[in-house]
Parts: structure tokens; sequence; C-alpha cells
């Protein structure tokens, strides 16, 4: 089983609005309540290196390096942080249609050279209207599926070197190539919509889901594993969550708890005006576990024992945290990992600090258990 991190390029903080994608960071730079510890922290280099650097200290496979207008660009971001790193791997967010496949195939073989093979794609179709049209994007939500197969057929086909053609509805390339051949690196989608699972199962490594329930987890994973093997290939697993792990559980709700307090009930209604714009499938799915509540009971929001739905009310993406004592925590993985779930993409506020308690909190119990190899520095 494989664990990640998370870089926060849109900014950092102990409250969700520091790190949200929909909540102006304006609100964060007050600091918080008067003599409290809120900083709004800005994504300079220098916090992103201590973020990569403390990542790779814990044993931490990657970092998630995101995209979109609120987050610094993530290969920029990934590649000034390779110098700073050893062996730490960067998920880097791509978006098809905003790019060629060809440069991509040439970005992508550069890297991989010079980091030594250090380099894993997230693919990210787009689900914003605002943002498609912010980059001249106009192609439809399922055509944009369509459009990521054609996509990553070219990008792979780049990687060969012999020279790769290419005539589709969206792509006409001919001798698609990079400088010379180079390790393919492994590409990661998420997409709840029907149109996801067809590139999914031909085009794709690892199939990633946001914080679900198991059962609708284990839906996800029933859906797409009968798609790739109707394809005759596999697909591995992962999912993207945030934690809060404490040497006891009480303890963990109460910083959920605080989390709420810090929240403007007319900053979680402007949250979720633009939230309910989205044309992505999962972004409805997590609006649902929570159903836009203001509230200051985080265990009201709990939509599944130690399953919390609370950072959704502010953030776009990945909505949910896992909340509890580092058992409950380990337990609550290990639930998913039993349904098939081979990667835990992770995060947490502020994720320099939350990075260390679960290193050193759950990461001995998943040793203990067999499903990682030692974390901690």
């Amino acid at each position: 089983m494989k664990l990640h991190w998370f870089l926060p390029t849109t900014g950092d903080s102990r409250t969700l609005v520091g790190g949200g994608h929909s909540v102006p960071t304006e609100l964060a730079r007050t600091g918080g309540a008067a003599h409290t510890a809120g900083r709004y922290r800005e994504p300079d280099l220098d916090y992103l290196v201590d973020v990569a650097r403390t990542a790779e200290r814990l044993g931490f496979e990657s970092v998630l390096t995101p995209t979109g207008t609120p987050c610094e660009d993530a290969w920029v971001v990934a590649s000034a942080l390779l110098s700073e790193t050893e062996r730490l791997k960067f998920l880097i967010a791509a978006r098809p249609g905003l790019i060629s496949p060809t440069l991509l195939a040439q970005m992508a073989s550069t890297f991989q050279r010079v980091s030594g093979d250090r380099l894993a794609i997230n693919v990210v179709v787009g689900g914003d209207p605002s943002e498609q049209e912010r980059f001249g994007d106009r192609v439809g939500k399922d055509d944009r599926y369509a459009r990521a197969e054609e996509f990553l057929s070219i990008f792979r086909g780049a990687f060969t070197g012999d020279g790769y053609d290419q005539a589709g509805t969206y792509y006409d390339v001919v001798d698609a190539r990079t400088r010379k051949p180079a390790t393919v690196p492994p590409i990661y989608l998420g997409g709840s919509s029907a149109a996801a699972g067809p590139v999914t199962a031909r085009q794709v490594d690892v199939y990633l889901t946001w914080g679900e329930p198991p059962a609708q987890v284990a839906d996800k994973i029933e859906w797409i594993r009968k798609l790739a093997a109707e394809e005759g290939r596999e697909v591995r697993f992962g999912i993207r969550l945030h934690t809060i792990t404490r040497d006891h559980s009480e303890d963990a709700w109460r910083v959920a708890d605080r989390l709420l307090a810090d929240l403007d009930p007319a900053e979680v209604a402007k949250a979720q005006a633009v939230l309910a714009s989205s044309e992505s499938e999962g972004q409805k799915r997590m609006r649902e576990l929570h159903g836009g509540r203001a509230t200051s009971d985080a265990r009201s929001l709990e939509v599944y024992p130690g399953l919390w739905s609370g950072v959704g009310l502010v953030r776009s993406g990945a909505g949910t945290a896992l909340v509890g004592s580092h058992t409950e925590v380990a337990d609550l993985i290990g639930e998913y990992a039993a349904l098939g779930i081979d990667e835990f993409v992770l995060s947490g506020y502020p994720h320099i600090e939350e990075a260390y308690w679960f290193a050193e909190g759950v990461g001995p119990i998943l040793q203990q258990r067999g499903l990682v190899p030692p974390l901690g520095g």
C-alpha cells in the first residue's frame, strides 16, 4: 500500500479557509482569532520546500501537486522542488485540452530523466464551467473524457521514441515523439460520471476516488474493475482524503469542532454556491454528504464512523477527512484497503504538522499490520 501527501500550492493554515479552493484566501490572511496560531501561510517556495522535505522525511511516496487558478503552477513548483528533495515523487495534476499531448510527453520525459523517474501524472478533465472558460476550453464534460482518452493514447505513444501517428476527433498528430525514450509515468485519474469509466479502463494505471463511505467506494471499485477486465487490463485504486488524527479520539474531534468554529456561515454559503455550479459528478457527491449545513457540531457531519464531511463545506474537490484516534484512523484505512484501495493520497491542516501526526501516530500501526513500510524519521 502506498501513502502520499499533498502540496498546498493554494496556501496553508490551521483553518479550512487557508487551504481551500473556493473561499478567498484574503479571509485567512487576517490570521484567525486574536492571540491564536492561525496565520495564513503563503505558498512561497520556502514553505513548499518545508512541506516537501517533511513528506520525504516521514516516508510518503509522493506529494500530489494540484492544478487550477487558485494554485501555483504544478509543473513549475514540482521542478523547483526536485533539487530540494532526493527521493520524493511528484504526482502532478495536468489538464488535457490546455496543453498538447506531445508537448506534455516532452515535459514528462525530461522530468523523468532529470529526476530519476520521480513523476506521476494526475489527469484532471475539469468540472468548473468558469474555470474551463477562463482557459478557453468549451468542450462539454462527457466529451472532455473522450478527449482525455485520445490525449493519453498520444501521450503514451510519444514515449516509444519510434514516432506515433493518430488522427482522432480532437487530435491529429504525426510522428509524435520525445527527445529519447523515457519511463512512462503512472497515470492517475478520478471521475464519478459514466464517461470516466471507459478512459480509465483503457488508459489509466490508478483510479482515484474522493473519500466516500466504504459502500460507495466499493461500488466504484467494482465498476472500474469490471470495465478494465473487459479490456484485458488491471487498474489500481486510490482514495483522496484529509486526516485529523490524535492520541485520543475526543482530541481529534475537538480539532474538527475548532475548524468549523472558524468558518463564517456566510462564507460557507458563498462557497456552496460556487460548488453547486460545478459539472463534476464527484463534486455533487461530496456536497450530498454534508448538504451544505453550516454547523458548529463536527459530529453532525460524520457520514460514516470516522469519516467527516466538514472539509467540503468550503473546499472544492476532496471534502472528507478521517477523524479519530490513531487506531481508529488506521482501522478505517484498513477497511478501505480490504475493499481494494492500494493508494491513499492524504492531507491535513496545516500540512506539516498533520503529516507528523499521521506518520508518527497512524504509521506505526499500519506498519505493525503489514500494510506499509516504516514511516517516520
